[in-house]
């Protein structure tokens, strides 16, 4: 009876994988029915995900408000005022900078294009003599840091124009985070209600720890990318250098990568300085290793901490195989991912070692 059973337990999964591969078969053949509806569904998401990810960054300062003795809806006005007014003058004083700049670049990009093809012609020349494996990793690494370079414009160009064409729909995004703010303690309890009672309390306990490691960094790097971007923009401005804005952008975005990000963003700096002058070049070079300077032992340690705990050696890691996966997007998401990974196997070891004890 008992190798019956299992022999029918066996045929009932069987049967359930295959209904599966067949299910997900017909769903791959009907993509040109649903992949449409699927496209309308995820523009109409976006909004919201913007929204709720402005809600979680925002959330701990009215939280802190709140408990100071303001009320929430005061709390969030003055919030909104300082974070959508800032962001809102920032994009009215910005952009047409930030036009008049692009349209100088791409006047000019023939000369910058001949400057970087003659660094890539000095460094083959330099190295002509070495052996030819290590020939060929040179030159298969600066091809692979063309592509980050490109895949980081590329990003930036398509996400610009995106929000360009969808100016209407983004614009709904302040009033989703509104309303999620104000109503947050609601929709904590409501997701509470949904979550299944025998997962409560470890779910909740799984997502303090995940806002924990997480959000902290999140924000904090974000704040960081922000004050570093200001800077450089700043600085290249007070020494005249060319597209100050636009390379204080570039750094400040690229900063977000840990370690290799500086490197790259130095990178399009460098290049324009190089036709400036050798002082120029000089000037960038300093401005980028004080800004690194300021991030690694100033900025990082004051503003995001030690909110991963994790060895240094772990993010680099992770840095490189997302690099190798996914390219530039792979860099950004690749200590995040981390992150959520180690809450998850705590957790994990936690909830079996708790099953296994007697």
């Amino acid at each position: 009876m008992k190798n019956n059973s299992t022999y029918i337990r066996w045929l009932y999964r069987l049967a359930i994988t295959l209904l599966a591969v067949i299910t997900f078969y017909i769903l791959y053949l009907l993509h040109p029915v649903w992949k449409p509806v699927l496209s309308v569904i995820i523009i109409g998401i976006i909004p919201f995900l913007l929204g709720g990810f402005i809600t979680y960054l925002l959330h701990p300062v009215v939280e802190k408000l709140f408990e100071a003795g303001i009320h929430r809806g005061i709390a969030i006005l003055l919030i909104y005022i300082l974070f959508f007014g800032g962001l809102g003058y920032a994009v009215y004083k910005g952009i047409p900078i930030i036009i008049h700049q692009l349209k100088d670049l791409a006047e000019n990009a023939p000369l910058y294009t001949d400057q970087y093809q003659r660094w890539l012609d000095y460094i083959q020349r330099q190295t002509s003599t070495w052996p030819d494996g290590i020939q060929q990793q040179l030159d298969s690494r600066i091809e692979r840091f063309e592509k980050w370079l490109n895949g980081i414009v590329a990003l930036v160009l398509s996400g610009v124009l995106k929000v360009m064409n969808s100016l209407l729909l983004f614009a709904i995004v302040p009033f989703i985070s509104f309303y999620l703010l104000k109503d947050f303690p609601t929709v904590k309890k409501t997701a509470t209600r949904l979550t299944p009672k025998r997962w409560r309390n470890s779910a909740g306990s799984f997502l303090r720890d995940l806002d924990e490691s997480l959000g902290g960094y999140i924000r904090g790097q974000l704040l960081v990318c922000l004050i570093i971007g200001t800077l450089a923009a700043l600085s290249f401005w007070m020494f005249d250098m060319k597209y100050p804005l636009l390379l204080g952008i570039i750094v400040g975005i690229t900063n977000v990568i840990p370690y290799f990000g500086p490197v790259i963003g130095a990178v399009p700096a460098a290049i324009v300085a190089s036709t400036i002058s050798n002082e120029m070049i000089i000037k960038v070079v300093v401005i980028v290793f004080v800004l690194q300077f300021l991030e690694g032992n100033i900025l990082s340690p004051l503003i995001v901490g030690k909110s991963l705990h994790m060895h240094p050696l772990f993010i680099m890691a992770a840095l490189i195989i997302g690099g190798e996966v996914g390219g530039v997007l792979g860099l950004i998401v690749a200590v995040p991912l981390l992150a959520m990974l180690k809450v998850a196997i705590i957790h994990a070891r936690t909830h079996f070692t708790a099953r296994e004890a007697p």
